[in-house]
C-alpha cells in the first residue's frame, strides 16, 4: 500500500475504509451529478435518510445504486424523538441488512441542532440493540465522551449549523473531543469549503461527513474533489505536526558564520 492511501485510512468498528470523506446524496441537481460528485470525493461510505428517501434523488431506486458500490449508512433525519429515531433505525436495517446507523435526534426546524437529551436516550437503546451507532452532535465534550462510553462507535460533532457552510465555529472544542474521547471523530456539519475540511483534520479529527457544500456547489463534481484533497491535506498537515505560532519573527537562515561587513 502507497503512502497516499495509507494515509486515508482509518477504521470505524473494526472496519478499515481507504478514504476519510462521508458524503450525502441529498439536495443534488440531478442523479448524474450525484453519482459523479460520489465518485470525484472518493468517499467508500455514504449516507442515506430513511426517511425522506422518497424525497431523494432516484427515490427508493437510489438504494439499488449505490449499495453493491458503497458502504451505505443509513441516518435518522427528520427524528424529533428517541422513539422515532430508534424505530427508523430498526426500519433501516431490516430493509438494508446493517445494523450502521448515523444517529441523528433534531431539536428544531430551524437551527438543527440535536436534541441532546433525546439524542443520549437513542444512542443508549440503539446500543444495546446491537446497532453500530455514529451520532450527530453539539460540539460539546461532555456530550461526546458521554457518547464513547456509551458504546457508540464513533461521535460526530458539528463545526456549524447544518447546512450553514460557515465552517469550523470553535476549533478549540474539537481539540478537546479529540484529546478526551479515543473513538474516531468525524465533524458533521456547517463544513462550506476545502480549506473547512482540511482545518478539521489539521486539528486531529479522523474525517468529514458534509452533503450541502458539494450539492449546493457552483459545480458538485469539482468541490467533491476539492474537499478529497482537503482532506488529505489536512490529515498529512496534522501528521507532519505545524510549527508553533508565535509573536516575533524567527529567521530562516541561520546567522552563526555570517560575513561580518
Amino acid at each position: 500500500m502507497d503512502a497516499k492511501a495509507k494515509n486515508n485510512e482509518f477504521t470505524i468498528a473494526g472496519k478499515t475504509f481507504s478514504s476519510r470523506f462521508l458524503i450525502g446524496t441529498s439536495r443534488y441537481p440531478n442523479q448524474q451529478i450525484m453519482m459523479d460528485a460520489i465518485e470525484a470525493s472518493g468517499a467508500e461510505i455514504v449516507t442515506v435518510a430513511v426517511r425522506r428517501v422518497s424525497q431523494d434523488s432516484g427515490g427508493e431506486g437510489l438504494y439499488d445504486l449505490l449499495g453493491d458500490r458503497f458502504h451505505l449508512l443509513p441516518n435518522t433525519a427528520g427524528c424529533f424523538t428517541a422513539k422515532d429515531a430508534v424505530v427508523t433505525a430498526e426500519l433501516a436495517r431490516e430493509a438494508l441488512e446493517t445494523n450502521w446507523v448515523k444517529l441523528e435526534v433534531i431539536g428544531d426546524d430551524e437551527t438543527l441542532f440535536p436534541d441532546v437529551e433525546q439524542l443520549l436516550r437513542a444512542a443508549e437503546e440503539l446500543v444495546k440493540k446491537g446497532f453500530i451507532v455514529l451520532p450527530y452532535c453539539n460540539d460539546d465534550p461532555i456530550t461526546c465522551k458521554k457518547l464513547e462510553d456509551m458504546g457508540c462507535a464513533a461521535v460526530m460533532p458539528l463545526a456549524a449549523p447544518i447546512g450553514s457552510g460557515m465552517g469550523i465555529r470553535n476549533p478549540y472544542n474539537l481539540r478537546i473531543i479529540r484529546e478526551q474521547c479515543s473513538v474516531p471523530i468525524i465533524v458533521d456539519a456547517g463544513v462550506g469549503t476545502a480549506s473547512d475540511a482540511a482545518e478539521a483534520l489539521e486539528l486531529g479529527c479522523d474525517g468529514i461527513l458534509l452533503n450541502t457544500a458539494v450539492a449546493g456547489a457552483r459545480d458538485p463534481v469539482k468541490m467533491a474533489k476539492a474537499m478529497k484533497l482537503g482532506i488529505e491535506a489536512g490529515r498529512y498537515a496534522f501528521e507532519a505536526g505545524r510549527i508553533p505560532r508565535r509573536l516575533y519573527a524567527t529567521a530562516s537562515t541561520p546567522t552563526d558564520g555570517a560575513i561580518e561587513l
